[in-house]
């Protein structure tokens, strides 16, 4: 017993071992110092992700560490040939069967036989956004990733798909639910290497005659953002303090790239309900800033409705992942049937509001069930029970257009999300929320280039 456990605690040394080497090799390979980086260890020393990575990363090298001794002893003690089959019959074919197995059902959920026409007729072969918006203010939207790349052909791309407003995304980090504050150095005003990307790609954007929604995003890393979890009155304070930091950066930078719209927040339930005059008081202390158009992005069930400061803002905003059958690979006439009662809502809720809904985030996996619980991301059961179906992804975002779009109280949406590092090979297999090469791509051109006669 001794022995095993002095065992387990080399190599358990080891693993922290291998973990600081490669913090280490991150120092030199991505231009940040060894400082820099053993801060960001400690950092990751806090989250209960990250530690339960260490200790399964751990178990798994003491179970090679073990079939290694015991295929070692069994050739002192019994020969090659002994060792060589138990090799081949407790190692090798057991891990075959399961890797070929999984990889049978993968192949097998990621086969899709629909056949889509693309039309190029619906794209726009300028290398400048159109201007649709100016005429029926609809925001043809889209929520984009991958800025951190220089090259123009990205945002080409999103003109050619008739995409006029792109939501530029930059994420700060929080521990967990209870966590009291927010992971940020950032000072309000001063920019960072990071604000920089941002600042460049809203130029660009600009540039390409494309309108932006500067949409700041709370990433929880353990938990979810709209279930923040704190104990007394101070540390919520503590919080909003925080947060309102954060938020008051960006309205700065908002204002100062003359980006026309501003999401002060994105489904922080839990703060808005505890916090309702605190929320107000940053409205009014961001409007001293920014002079463009506001909105907050509200989850679609049990949110948007509790919101007391709509009237300060100049569109409702809905993170509009609402369910709309019941069973999978559903029909368009079934997908469309299910907007209808939420269209009545919608539509009661704006003109009571006297405001327009925007959808500040809208998208559909590529597969069979993305219309049962849209708002579900691809897990490792997904992706063994759920089958490829980019037949559905395309009939979602059809159905949604056809229900939503000539609505005189929708002011648009937000597509999620579009990210400039697919690649098009990757595309044909995966099961993600991206349009981008997929069928689902072209018809959110045909929309969004007014093109929806065409049907």
């Amino acid at each position: 017993m001794k022995k095993i456990l002095i065992t387990l605690f080399k190599v358990y040394l080891v693993t922290w071992l291998i973990v600081l080497v490669w913090f280490l090799v991150r120092s030199f390979t991505e231009d940040i110092t060894i400082k820099v980086s053993f801060q960001q260890f400690l950092e990751l020393l806090t989250y209960k992700q990250f530690v339960v990575f260490i200790h399964v990363l751990f178990v798994i090298i003491y179970l090679v560490f073990i079939s290694i001794r015991f295929l070692f002893r069994t050739y002192k003690k019994r020969g090659p040939i002994l060792m060589i089959k138990r090799l081949v019959f407790i190692f090798i074919v057991p891990t075959l069967l399961l890797y070929y197995s999984g990889k049978f059902i993968l192949e097998k959920n990621r086969i899709d036989t629909y056949k889509y026409s693309w039309n190029t007729a619906f794209e726009n072969t300028t290398d400048l956004a159109d201007t649709h918006y100016d005429i029926d203010d609809k925001h043809r939207g889209m929520s984009v990733f991958g800025w951190h790349r220089e090259r123009d052909n990205d945002i080409d791309e999103l003109i050619k798909n008739n995409i006029e407003w792109v939501a530029v995304i930059p994420f700060f980090n929080q521990k967990d639910e209870q966590t009291p504050t927010i992971s940020s150095n950032i000072t309000a005003g001063q920019w960072t290497r990071r604000d920089s990307t941002y600042l460049k790609t809203i130029t660009r954007l600009h540039e390409k005659n494309l309108k932006v929604m500067l949409k700041p995003h709370l990433w929880v890393a353990s938990g979810w953002r709209s279930d923040l979890k704190l104990d007394t009155d101070e540390e919520w304070s503590t919080w909003f303090n925080s947060y309102r930091n954060v938020m008051l950066h960006y309205a700065m930078m908002a204002e100062q790239t003359n980006v026309k719209l501003l999401c002060i927040g994105t489904e922080l339930k839990t703060s808005i309900k505890k916090q309702p005059d605190k929320w107000i008081q940053l409205i009014h202390e961001i409007k001293q800033l920014y002079t463009g158009e506001l909105t907050y992005a509200a989850n679609w069930h049990d949110e948007y409705e509790f919101i007391e400061f709509w009237d300060l803002m100049d569109y409702i905003g809905i993170q509009a992942y609402f369910p709309l059958t019941e069973h999978i690979n559903p029909s368009l006439d079934e997908i469309k049937l299910g907007w209808q009662t939420h269209k009545k809502s919608l539509k009661t809720f704006s003109e009571t509001n006297k405001k327009p809904i925007l959808f500040t985030e809208i998208g559909y996996r590529s597969d069979a069930s993305a219309t049962v619980k849209p708002w579900e991301w691809n897990s490792i059961d997904n992706l063994f029970l759920n089958k490829r179906s980019t037949k559905v992804q395309q009939q979602a975002y059809e159905a949604m257009f056809e229900s939503l779009w000539h609505e005189p109280w929708f002011a648009g949406c937000y597509i999620w999300q579009w990210d400039t590092r697919t690649k098009e090979e990757r595309a044909k297999e995966n099961l993600d929320f991206s349009p981008r090469f997929k069928p689902a791509e072209n018809i959110i051109a045909k929309w969004y280039g007014n093109h929806s006669s065409l049907h």
